[in-house]
């Protein structure tokens, strides 16, 4: 529980500038509607792009000196990195501060790693929705706090040193906090990158789940960054327009809260196929009325009915490949899925701000709802079923 606690603190760190980020961006000197949707992807992309090319890096240093010591890594790496970008004078400086914190960062890897290996393998899943329920918990109270501390200060720069806090503050708590039992292994022959994507290739449905960890994160990440930009269009400039975005991305945490630990147990008692084709088929359904909002709480609603599917995604297909990784390789294993997981998440946001700026915002949720059903079509015909513990 110590380990949630962090994960809901992270999370809350993280999202906390999700609504002002994008309405910073004029503050910096961009200038006009199309710049705005093409750097609001850049920035969201860039972080993550950073994290997919360190992470198998970050794994195999966390197989060899300890788990926990990368979730220190990581936290404390995001605090410095979301200080400076409050500092930012221009989109460059923002741009380097969210470069370098991807490369330190890779803070769910790390905790899903740290997890995996100190849990007993009949209750890896409903472990790790536990940690999917602390960090959309996080989701859910990050953008509604860090958007009414900017409508109240009436500064987009404020959120940022508060996010960074928020990140020491985790970082603290799983110093003091988070146990691990973590024995060094013996010197044995380092696995190259190279030579862990082939072993994974090598097990049963581990290339698909990898393409799904990574479908599933371009069609969720391509969404995020412009569902502030789509509620102003929706209601115009307001005086609250940034508690508005903040509650739109807000309330699909709400949803997940109670969602994610009844899908995530359902697949430890049924089977994680089933359960994460009920996610991905409803995180589908759940996206495409968006494209055709009318209103702002009509377009709330939606936004929860997405909830209800979408953050179990992540948590089943981990504890899917988790079930197939033995304990000792899991940072190695993690690492190179991770890569999948963040080249989504970098992918995502910049195909989403090209998509907005040349086709439209509401072409941004179409293209969400295909990915999310190739997603669901390769997993019912190529992932093995698997019940039980």
């Amino acid at each position: 529980m110590a380990m949630v606690a962090v994960q809901l603190v992270m999370s809350l760190s993280f999202t906390f500038v999700s609504p002002i980020l994008p309405l910073f961006l004029p503050e910096v000197g961009v200038a006009n509607d199309r710049q705005l949707y093409l750097w609001t992807g850049a920035l969201a992309a860039i972080t993550s792009l950073m994290a997919a090319l360190v992470s198998p890096m970050w794994g195999r240093m966390a197989d060899r000196h300890g788990r926990k010591l990368m979730v220190l890594r990581s936290c404390f790496a995001i605090a410095i990195c979301t200080a400076l970008m409050g500092l930012a004078q221009n989109v460059w400086h923002l741009l380097g501060a969210r470069t370098l914190m991807g490369a330190f960062a890779g803070f769910s890897a790390a905790s899903v790693i740290l997890i995996s290996t100190q849990v007993p393998r009949s209750k890896l899943g409903y472990a790790l929705g536990l940690m999917s329920s602390g960090q959309l918990i996080g989701s859910l109270l990050g953008p509604v706090f860090g958007g009414a501390l900017a409508d109240l200060t009436q500064s987009y720069r404020l959120p940022f040193f508060a996010s960074g806090a928020l990140s020491v503050a985790a970082t603290l708590l799983c110093w003091w906090t988070v146990p691990e039992a973590f024995t060094k292994p013996e010197n044995k022959p380092k696995t190259s990158v190279s030579a862990a994507f082939r072993q994974l290739a090598g097990v049963p449905g581990m290339m698909v789940l990898v393409t799904v960890l990574f479908l599933s994160q371009f069609a969720i990440q391509a969404v995020q960054p412009i569902v502030a930009l789509y509620v102003q269009n929706i209601v115009g400039d307001q005086p609250n327009l940034a508690t508005l975005g903040g509650v739109a991305l807000s309330v699909t945490g709400l949803a997940g809260v109670v969602a994610v630990p009844l899908l995530t147990r359902t697949g430890d008692r049924f089977g994680e196929k089933t359960a994460l084709m009920i996610a991905i088929a409803g995180a589908a359904l759940a996206t495409a009325p968006q494209a055709f909002a009318g209103s702002y709480w009509g377009f709330v609603v939606e936004r929860f009915s997405l909830g209800l599917f979408v953050g179990s995604i992540v948590p089943i297909t981990n504890a899917l490949i988790a079930k197939v990784t033995p304990a000792s390789e899991r940072g190695m294993t993690f690492g190179v899925t991770s890569s999948a997981y963040f080249l989504g998440n970098s992918l995502g946001p910049a195909s989403g701000g090209v998509i907005a700026a040349y086709a439209g915002l509401p072409w941004v949720f179409v293209v969400t709802t295909v990915m999310l059903l190739a997603g669901f079509a390769w997993v019912a015909a190529a992932v093995p079923g698997r019940k039980g513990p």
